[in-house]
């Protein structure tokens, strides 16, 4: 029977990589093998799937998203990029500064990155490619920026984590934030020795954005309302003052207050955000549902077990059975998505990390930041996606690979740090 449950992980894997919806391929393939090879199948499933409703994490998922999508209508990200490249645009790749510090801050009210992205290129883009700067290192920054919302709090990647692995959403706060602060730092540090001693450099009158400096005031204005929402929702998960749940429902409301205060909220917007919140929500859940269908017979199966037999009689220690871990999720990112790979893999490797007793925040620190790599990876990054269908006509995909590879390497060495440092940052 357990290799029964061997072949269902490998067909789901399969007829997902042929591009069949996530949600239906783990739902429908593992129903079909719980009908035909699991007793009692159709008795425990409805329990199951009640547990995933019941969950009270998982309603801060909704709570994020609306509070991500009404800060874009709000027209926050627009005023940040413009007022933050005005106040760098004299230094040599001040505009690119400026675009990694506010995917940072947006990271950091949002965690989205859908929504970074596109906003970000569809304002910054031009701009960088007007003074001069190679359509590799700002396509690069930008996916790169908009990919922070993954690692900086609140993080759906790290909710979704939380839930799987049954571990605190807010501890994975906590110790992704450091982590999150140095790839912003690793960043802006990268950015600057390019255009000013690398392969970037520029001449001094190309780099020069003619933006207005603005006023006191109106610095004031744009960054006082970010940094307090940023401050109420992260603030009040690390004081333990409120759970995340409750402090995704403080930061919709701020977010609504935002766009109250920016004059840009109307009924019309609030009925769009919410649309656009039901259908996101909705195809996270789906997924969980299937998920939750899938690890039901995967252990009716004994999958578990097999498993389980296999790495206990190869002697694997657990730091070379995590390493074989991160480079299966990296690789896997490079063809399917951070959710599909939260769902499939993760539920699977859970009972043999729990077996060797590790850390399973320093786990789920790891998995995020490895996973945040599948955003950049070619070929179906979804961030080099989301950029080049708001990119002009004269980008080439190409060069948009090219641009986020110093990034991924980045990434890939912050990775590295926190595997074989892991007291550093629990």
């Amino acid at each position: 029977m357990e290799w029964l449950a061997l072949v269902l992980f490998l067909l789901i894997l399969v007829v997902t990589l042929l591009g069949f919806p996530i949600a239906l391929v783990l739902g429908g393939i593992s129903t079909i093998f719980g009908l035909l090879f699991v007793p009692d199948f159709l008795s425990v499933l409805p329990m199951r799937l009640m547990g995933v409703l019941q969950n009270y994490v998982l309603i801060s998922v909704p709570l994020f998203i609306f509070m991500g999508i009404m800060l874009e209508k709000s027209g926050l990200a627009e005023d940040l990029l413009t007022t933050m490249a005005a106040l760098f645009g004299k230094l040599r790749g001040g505009l690119a500064v400026s675009v990694i510090i506010v995917g940072a801050m947006l990271a950091a009210s949002t965690g989205i990155v859908g929504a970074t992205v596109i906003t970000m290129g569809l304002i910054s883009l031009p701009s960088m490619l007007k003074v001069g700067y190679s359509q590799s290192i700002s396509t690069g920054t930008i996916a790169a920026s908009g990919t922070l919302g993954q690692i900086i709090p609140p993080s759906i990647v790290l909710i979704l984590l939380g839930s799987v692995l049954n571990v605190s959403v807010g501890d994975l706060f906590a110790v992704s934030f450091l982590p999150g602060f140095l790839l912003v730092m690793a960043y802006i540090i990268y950015v600057l020795l390019s255009f000013n001693i690398g392969s970037n450099k520029l001449n001094s009158n190309q780099d020069e954005v003619h933006f207005s400096i603005p006023s006191r005031r109106k610095v004031l204005k744009v960054f006082v309302l970010p940094l307090l929402l940023i401050f109420l929702v992260l603030g009040s998960i690390f004081s333990g003052i409120a759970s995340p749940t409750e402090a995704a429902a403080v930061g919709a409301m701020g977010a609504m207050l935002i766009a109250f205060i920016s004059r840009k909220i109307s009924f019309k917007i609030i009925k769009e955000s919410a649309i656009q919140t039901s259908q996101l929500t909705s195809m996270v859940f789906l997924i969980l549902f299937g998920a939750a269908t899938f690890s039901l017979v995967f252990r009716g199966l004994q999958g578990e077990k097999l498993l389980l037999d296999f790495v206990q009689n190869s002697d694997m220690p657990a730091s070379r059975f995590i390493l074989i871990l991160m480079i299966v999720i990296f690789i896997a990112g490079f063809f399917i998505d951070f959710i599909e790979i939260i769902f499939i893999i993760v539920p699977v490797v859970l009972p043999i990390l729990t077996m060797y007793k590790v850390n399973l925040i320093w786990i789920g620190l790891l998995m995020a930041l490895n996973l945040q790599t599948s955003f950049l990876t070619p070929p179906f990054g979804f961030a080099l996606f989301y950029l080049k269908g708001v990119a002009p006509p004269e980008v080439k995909t190409i060069n948009i690979y090219k641009g986020v590879i110093p990034f991924l390497i980045i990434q890939l060495l912050l990775l590295l740090l926190v595997y074989f440092y892991p007291s550093w940052w629990i």
